[in-house]
């Protein structure tokens, strides 16, 4: 009789439903697995947790498969409804998993304004460049040339840097990583869930099934290669002109700052407001 094999993160994770739908070679297991080790490592338990999620491949990370509380809502609205939850429950860990499409394209705005109000949310933008799950659409990120399947001569467009407009907007916190980057990415996540107002973390992910097709990075393998010759990390560019970087992955720590949160400062100006009227 064979011995019953269980995930070492088990506790986590909806095993029920195991294996994933996620296609081979896709990033969003890796990305699963590091955040419930970092959550793990923390000793954070899950019923802290509330976790927020829209419409792709990556919102499928934490639902259905991280157990915990999950709002699984509207294409690009995830940010709009963890604001509502972060100001109703300022108590609890908000953290939003989504895709480059949810996030970048339906739902930038939103998350351009809950970086400037500096809501404390944690934001785990995955950036797999394309529309993955209808088919591999160019989106927001895509770089410009490659082909998609709505580009199929090549992409006209420059992709949004959207860790910067994140920094510039006012996150506290932001980071960029890939998937090769493992290690570096748990330790990543493990930092924003202990910091305190808006945290931004966009994570370059591969997508051998949507992406690959076009552009022939066919295997997990083949992007994680791609991404280890890419990335630069931050730490050695500070000094440097941008144009010396152009068309590499800019990784590591983009901005960490200390901002007053948001719904901290909704609480003091309500607060101040009931005693005036005492």
């Amino acid at each position: 009789m064979m011995k019953e094999v269980i995930h070492p993160m088990d506790k986590y994770l909806r095993t029920e439903i195991f294996p994933t739908a996620f296609c081979p070679g896709c990033g969003c297991g890796t990305i699963l697995n590091l955040y419930t080790h970092a959550i793990d490592e923390l000793g954070i338990n899950p019923e802290e947790i509330i976790s927020v999620t829209g419409i792709g491949c990556s919102s499928w990370i934490p639902s259905p498969y991280f157990k915990g509380d999950t709002l699984h809502t509207t294409h690009g609205r995830p940010i709009a409804f963890a604001t509502g939850v972060k100001v109703m429950k300022p108590e609890k860990k908000v953290v939003v998993i989504a895709g480059d499409g949810d996030l970048a394209g339906i739902g930038g705005n939103h998350l351009l304004h809950a970086s400037r109000r500096n809501i404390g949310l944690v934001v785990i933008l995955v950036n797999n460049l394309n529309y993955g799950m209808t088919g591999g659409q160019v989106s927001p990120t895509t770089p410009c040339g490659i082909k998609t399947t709505t580009t199929p001569f090549g992409n006209s467009e420059y992709p949004i840097d959207i860790a910067s407009v994140v920094a510039a907007a006012g996150a506290n916190y932001v980071a960029r990583w890939t998937t090769f980057h493992f290690y570096q990415l748990k330790e990543c996540i493990k930092e924003a869930l202990n910091k305190k107002g808006f945290v931004f973390i966009e994570v370059i992910s591969q997508c051998p099934t949507s992406y690959g097709k076009m552009t022939g990075l066919r295997t997990g393998l083949d992007f994680l290669k791609k991404f280890e010759k890419l990335s630069i990390n931050i730490n050695y560019v500070k000094d440097r002109f941008f144009t010396d970087i152009e068309d590499k992955i800019v990784v590591g720590k983009i901005v960490e700052r200390e901002r007053e949160e948001f719904v901290n400062n909704l609480k003091k100006i309500n607060e101040e407001k009931i005693k005036s009227l005492q």
